[in-house]
């Protein structure tokens, strides 16, 4: 079987998001949070706009902690420039998401006005999400 030839540079290439979440699957901070159904790069405009929406329904009762955070460059070269001349300037950050990973935890409220309030931030995220409670709530 013929291996490809190695060259002594290395393109830097965006990576693959496969499988699912090796760490940060279980709530460690609060009694309830939303977890991951997809794989997605999230902004960190994205994370403030769900932030500020989860904050905004808890009345800045209780707390949230936000499990994630963008440390992925993202570059982009400017417009109506040549190919060439290298790799562009870092435009914005990501956070890189996988299936089962805890975006966001929240506790010291009530589970319904929890529910409401990660549901808001929810809607402000691109991937899909889905509640969850600790196991050693009681209602």
């Amino acid at each position: 079987m013929l291996q490809p030839k190695r060259t002594k540079f290395r393109k830097a290439q965006k990576g693959r998001m496969k499988g699912i979440s090796q760490r940060g699957h279980q709530l460690s901070n609060g009694m309830f949070g939303i977890k991951s159904l997809d794989s997605k790069f999230i902004t960190s405009r994205q994370i403030e706009a769900a932030r500020i929406a989860a904050t905004r329904h808890m009345k800045r009762e209780g707390q949230l902690w936000i499990k994630i955070f963008p440390d992925k460059p993202i570059t982009k070269k400017p417009l109506e420039v040549r190919m060439g001349k290298g790799k562009g300037a870092p435009e914005y950050f990501v956070a890189v998401v996988k299936p089962g990973r805890i975006l966001f935890e929240v506790s010291g409220v009530a589970a319904n006005v929890a529910k409401e309030a990660l549901r808001l931030a929810a809607q402000k995220l691109p991937v899909k999400t889905k509640f969850i409670t600790a196991r050693d709530f009681q209602a």
